[in-house]
């Protein structure tokens, strides 16, 4: 898994009611734009994270088009 500054983590929930997060990747600890991340979540609550199988990256380049 591979990010950039700016890109956002969208994790999908593990559990029926849960909600799903999303996060901006605001620092990258990894090489090469790999984890750990420190992201920003939308209620501004931030966090050093290793991103599990149940998160996909949008990318930047990609939201900005959409």
């Amino acid at each position: 898994m591979q990010a950039a500054i700016g890109d956002r983590l969208h994790v999908h929930s593990k559990a029926v009611g849960h909600a799903e997060q999303l996060a901006a990747v605001i620092e990258i600890h990894g090489k090469n734009g790999e984890p750990p991340y420190r992201v920003r979540y939308d209620d501004g609550h931030e966090a050093l994270i290793y991103p599990g199988p149940d998160c996909t990256i949008e990318h930047a380049t990609h939201a900005q088009q959409a």
